[in-house]
């Protein structure tokens, strides 16, 4: 779907932005543009910033909605400094973080009759979920299966970040699935 030099163009835009947005610099998106003109094509991403193979920022986008450019730029540098669970990246600490970045494929809603059903529906390391109910959403990376493999602590978590209780599946929650192509150093 990517190749590898998209994969590289797409984490130097996202490590540019981040910079730019700690040190207040512009980026010339033009001069992108004109090299990596499928950068104005529509694209959807995720930002994930760790430091010390800690969490230290994840904001993005689950659908594309805009140029896959200036969703990059947006994310990344809100991932930088936005994301509300921690404080605004600072310059000195550019030198150890570690940048990924999710591109997402476009989500697909995804039939169920019951949670056996959606047991055997879900692909664990592969889907990314987006759960929502009663205006309720949230929605995990394909990534995320790693720290949480199980199906059970996986849905339950899901459920609490989207504000539910841990056992929202009983009511039954749309469910969208997406794949993600995770790109990093």
């Amino acid at each position: 779907m990517l190749s590898n030099e998209q994969k590289r163009v797409i984490l130097a835009l996202a490590k540019e932005a981040i910079k730019s947005a700690v040190t207040n610099n512009t980026i010339n998106k033009e001069a992108w543009l004109k090299k990596y003109p499928w950068l104005a094509q529509k694209g959807a991403v995720f930002v994930t910033l760790n430091k010390n193979n800690n969490l230290r920022g994840c904001i993005g986008s689950i659908v594309a909605h805009q140029s896959l450019i200036d969703d990059i730029i947006n994310n990344a540098k809100s991932a930088a400094l936005n994301d509300p669970r921690f404080t605004p990246l600072r310059a000195n600490e550019l030198k150890d973080l570690e940048i990924e970045v999710s591109y997402l494929t476009m989500p697909k809603l995804l039939n169920y009759s019951d949670i056996e059903d959606l047991k055997r529906k879900i692909k664990p390391r592969v889907d990314g979920v987006i759960i929502n109910y009663k205006g309720y959403q949230a929605t995990y990376l394909p990534s995320v299966w790693e720290q949480l493999p199980d199906f059970e602590s996986f849905f339950a978590t899901l459920c609490q970040k989207a504000g539910l209780s841990s056992s929202c599946l009983t009511y039954h929650p749309t469910i969208y699935t997406y794949q993600a192509i995770e790109i990093k150093d």
